[in-house]
């Protein structure tokens, strides 16, 4: 078994995590509707499955292994984690004890959802550029009291990038910006932190027109505000899918 896939849900960094039934349901009907595979790892084994069907109520259904042997340990056995790599990205999930079913018309195996879901980038870190059409208005209160009003053009648990048409005065890496501020599209309540500036890249385009990217690093965001955002970082991935 890969080192990754022997760590404990505990052992993995809360800004990994997807949780909740229905977020969990919904990332992991997704995969199941695409015909993802998945190894499979219990003890010192581990089997090549696709994951047929999951739903918040009724679990996780996936396909058996082509040896009987194996599928008679594996029903014994209290803990299996899943690997994957679905669209390039590392996605990790434990379960508890498997039943055997029949899903169409074959035996296969169910288990009750996981609780939580691990999605990781090749970087610690998974990125996405926001929606044209809903960018993110990012606040932000500098040393001297001015306020930046930027809009996100990328954003991932650990920090947002934003465009700039123009560049402040005294903007440097380095600055931190306190009371910041922006709301995720069909959130209920603001994200509120304070960030440090990182980078400031400066780009023309084809009409010799300047602007910058702003790369702002979150410095307190508490562990609820980042699976908030990697519950609408999911949410912005599938729905780019679905239009595929």
């Amino acid at each position: 078994m890969s080192q990754i896939a022997q760590l404990s849900e505990a052992e993995i960094e809360d800004r990994f995590q997807i949780s909740g039934a229905r977020p969990v349901g919904f990332m992991l009907s997704g995969f199941a509707r695409d015909g993802d595979r998945f190894s499979v790892h219990f003890g010192n084994e581990l089997f090549l499955t696709t994951l047929l069907s999951a739903h918040h109520d009724k679990g996780l259904v996936f396909d058996c292994s082509g040896s009987n042997e194996l599928n008679q340990r594996f029903l014994a056995s209290e803990r299996n984690v899943f690997v994957g790599r679905p669209h390039g990205i590392h996605v990790q999930f434990a379960t508890g004890r498997a039943r055997e079913i029949l899903f169409s018309g074959s035996k296969a195996f169910a288990v009750a959802l996981p609780k939580t879901l691990v999605r990781l980038q090749r970087r610690d870190t998974f990125r996405i550029e926001t929606p044209r059409g809903r960018p993110l208005s990012f606040l932000g209160r500098l040393a001297g009291g001015a306020l930046l009003t930027q809009p996100g053009h990328d954003i991932s648990v650990a920090g947002v990038g934003l465009s700039a048409g123009m560049l402040p005065d005294g903007l440097v890496p380095g600055t931190v910006l306190e009371n910041c501020r922006f709301a995720l599209p069909e959130d209920e309540h603001d994200l509120r932190f304070s960030a440090t500036l990182r980078h400031v890249t400066e780009l023309e385009g084809r009409s010799g027109q300047r602007q910058w990217r702003l790369g702002l690093q979150f410095n307190d965001l508490p562990p609820a505000d980042q699976n908030r955002i990697q519950r609408y970082i999911a949410r912005v991935e599938r729905e780019r899918n679905e239009l595929l």
